[in-house]
């Protein structure tokens, strides 16, 4: 009689997981809400206060550029600390910095260099709390159920980041410019009292039993020596070294493009900052519809498969953008993109989360993040060569010659990824 009854227990943990992951998962909305709101007003923040594609393109750069200088010590620190606390601490400073900036804007005292600082400070921030998200979302969620959670992630992040977040933060900074940086620090006060409650008692099944990182009984070693270990244990798994370079090549080429979007939309296609805001939701649509396909998907398809369709995704979204005059053609090539972007997202994360042990997660998570962030930050300052030199449409050419190099390149590699995922995790 015991065995009927444990049937329903399982369906509503295959549901809600956990309460620990719901107070997460509540606070990855919350501040992606505020990123979201930033989508937008940062952008036209940065273009109001100057029309240079190179100091527009910069921006995006400065905020990427701490991944590049502190996302390896970064991955340490989620190793040794308590990952909960680095939560709550770097997103109360996220808000301290939002809200001086937000009195800045207010009182007409922004300049572009002082966005810069503030995105800066924002960009050595997140190298510490995104990192320490992914790795306490795998320590709290049971194996069998990362794609589960992290499509949920993905999906929340897609309404949050994407869909609510830009039209609101469009609209906010027509009232005011300073309005929705003020909502952002709002939104990370209220993610940092969410995850203050996590307790991983609440999910027994998963494989650490405290929300600090399992701690062994070796002596601790050298920051040098653990981030060897880390970036040793990535290069040495072909599979996660294919993802790492595959988001290299893709996030250069995304980023030359897209950080000019902004100039884009505004002088190319001619729409004004509500449609701007307007269009970038469009593309969190899409997102969303991956995220209802993508269990359907992950059980139909091979890994290899979908990482393959994503490639070609994505190349043909530059050529699209290339070629497109109209916002029409624009606004179905994001719908698609952003479906896109949310299975590759899905299908990734959750390799690495399943591939990589518990006590090297933030290590490994942070290589990963400095290729793909580092590509990010490099491919904006071509970018906005690009854009300076020629014209705003010329990024997306070479986003579309970069993504062929990288699909031919990968293609036959992303059979590893699906091959490491059938293997024990290394301990």
């Amino acid at each position: 009689m015991a065995a009927p009854s444990r049937t329903p227990q399982r369906r509503l943990r295959a549901i809600f997981i956990g309460r620990d992951f719901a107070r997460l998962w509540g606070s990855f909305g919350l501040t992606n809400l505020g990123d979201g709101v930033m989508l937008a007003a940062g952008p036209l923040l940065v273009a109001s206060l100057t029309d240079r594609p190179f100091l527009v393109a910069a921006a995006a750069f400065v905020q990427q550029l701490p991944w590049l200088i502190f996302g390896l010590i970064s991955g340490v620190a989620v190793d040794r600390l308590d990952r909960k606390t680095i939560m709550v601490v770097v997103n109360l400073c996220r808000a301290s910095v939002l809200a001086l900036l937000a009195g800045c804007v207010f009182v007409d005292l922004a300049s572009i260099y002082l966005v810069y600082l503030a995105l800066f400070l924002l960009g050595v921030a997140e190298t510490l709390a995104d990192n320490a998200g992914l790795a306490l979302v795998a320590q709290v969620v049971s194996p069998e159920l990362l794609g589960t959670a992290n499509s949920r992630l993905i999906g929340t992040m897609t309404i949050t980041n994407q869909l609510a977040g830009p039209p609101l933060g469009a609209l906010l900074f027509s009232v005011a410019a300073g309005l929705p940086i003020g909502v952002n620090a709002l939104c990370l006060c209220l993610a940092a009292a969410l995850v203050s409650r996590v307790r991983a008692e609440s999910s027994p099944e998963t494989a650490a039993t405290s929300v600090s990182p399992p701690r062994c009984a070796r002596p601790r070693r050298s920051v040098g020596a653990d981030i060897r270990a880390g970036v040793g244990f990535l290069w040495a798994h072909p599979g996660l070294r294919t993802l790492a370079l595959a988001i290299l090549g893709m996030n250069v080429t995304f980023m030359a493009a897209f950080s000019v979007w902004v100039l884009y939309v505004r002088d190319l296609l001619g729409l004004s900052a509500v449609g701007f805001g307007l269009l970038t939701t469009v593309g969190a649509v899409g997102g969303l519809v991956g995220v209802v396909l993508f269990p359907r998907l992950e059980g139909r398809f091979a890994t290899s498969t979908l990482l393959r369709v994503g490639l070609v995704t994505e190349t043909l979204t530059h050529l699209a953008l290339a070629l497109g005059r109209h916002w029409v053609s624009a606004a179905v090539t994001m719908l698609v993109f952003g479906c896109h972007a949310s299975v590759w997202g899905s299908v990734a994360l959750s390799a690495r989360q399943r591939a990589t042990p518990q006590h090297l997660m933030g290590r490994v998570n942070s290589v990963y993040q400095v290729f793909s962030v580092g590509g990010a930050a490099v491919g904006a300052l071509i970018g906005g060569v690009v854009a300076q030199t020629f014209t705003v449409v010329t990024p997306f050419w070479f986003g579309f010659v970069g993504m062929v190099v990288t699909t031919f390149v990968a293609w036959r590699q992303v059979v590893l990824v699906e091959t490491e995922q059938l293997q024990p995790v290394d301990s």
